[in-house]
């Protein structure tokens, strides 16, 4: 079931106040053979203090890529543009700078927290780490971990330190996840798709468990899914991706209410709702294009039913429509749903 936006509840926007986190025109490439192909194509975004941003799609559009490319993580691939976060340009820090960013100023929550962890370690060790390598004692980090968990709701928490992960249900691994990601005080978090792997009950435990830490932290969020149903309630914006690049990008409200391209009608469509009587579910035809061989033009249009002749060789740019940023030729009328 599609959760209903929730356009309430969430601190305005300080007149003035830079953004926490700010994307300008970020290109992550990788090198085939002798030319260099582009899986994340010019995307540039912002993210205020305390704002929680959903950033979805299909697989391979580019989501997990863009969210390694803000903690530096893909080493093997070249992000260039610049990522500002916190007044600092992520792209131009040192090594030993970065390992300060990561779990500092930005914590990441991995999709599959058993690949994630060490099943050799206790949890406690591994929550610790972040603080252990920045000098703090054994003692104080081992508090500290202690505190977390019991701020995460783990029951038993000081005796589930000398656990080890196979020991622990996926979603108590999840949180075991989401404490090393909060150790360390940041102030963005990254949760890239955290309940992929998790049925519905503690999915939904675990959005609310995030609701919680963010509103309570006044944490900046970017959550990355391939789901907009289960965002609805939680995000206050809503970023699409498509082929490597934003399509559209506008508050959750506005855009469940009235989504502007084709792409984000389409997504929304084939959410399951129990306020629908039919027997099959909506889908969009045809396959997201592979990163070595998108189209000319729009990147969409092979799948679109609102497709015309300047789509099919005319790339369109992210542009200001009514509040919103989308990018289409033939965007969906204001009131189309």
């Amino acid at each position: 079931m599609m959760m209903q936006p929730n356009p309430a509840g969430r601190p305005a926007p300080v007149p003035g106040e830079a953004p926490l986190l700010s994307v300008d025109n970020l290109c992550v490439s990788i090198r085939v053979d002798d030319r260099s192909v582009n899986i994340v194509d010019g995307v540039s975004f912002s993210i205020r203090r305390g704002e929680r941003v959903a950033l979805v799609g299909e697989s391979g559009s580019g989501k997990s890529v863009t969210a390694r490319a803000l903690m530096r993580l893909e080493r093997r691939m070249k992000a260039t543009g610049s990522i500002v976060c916190d007044g600092r340009d992520i792209l131009k820090l040192s090594d030993g700078e970065m390992r300060r960013v990561r779990g500092g100023t930005i914590g990441m929550v991995f999709q599959d927290p058993m690949s994630f962890l060490d099943p050799l370690r206790t949890i406690g060790d591994q929550i610790a780490e972040t603080l252990r390598i920045r000098g703090v004692s054994r003692r104080d980090a081992e508090r500290k971990a202690l505190h977390i968990l019991d701020e995460l709701k783990v029951e038993r928490a000081a005796e589930r330190l000398t656990a080890y992960p196979h020991e622990f249900s996926g979603g108590m691994r999840q949180r075991v996840v989401l404490a090393m990601a909060l150790i360390g005080d940041p102030r963005l978090l990254i949760a890239d798709e955290p309940t992929t792997a998790l049925d519905v009950r503690v999915q939904d435990q675990v959005l609310a468990l995030l609701d919680e830490i963010s509103r309570s932290r006044g944490l900046s969020v970017l959550f990355i899914t391939h789901d907009l149903g289960i965002v609805a309630g939680f995000a206050d914006r809503v970023m699409v991706m498509y082929a490597g690049s934003v399509v559209e990008d506008g508050d959750v409200y506005s855009t469940f209410a009235a989504p502007r391209h084709p792409y984000t009608r389409g997504l929304l469509d084939a959410v399951p709702r129990i306020d629908r009587d039919s027997d099959r579910l909506a889908s969009i035809r045809g396959t997201p294009p592979h990163v070595f061989a998108r189209p000319q033009g729009c990147p969409f249009h092979p799948r679109c039913d609102r497709a015309f002749e300047r789509c099919v060789i005319e790339r369109p740019v992210l542009r200001e429509l009514g509040g919103m940023r989308v990018a289409c030729h033939r965007p969906e009328p204001e009131a189309a749903r």
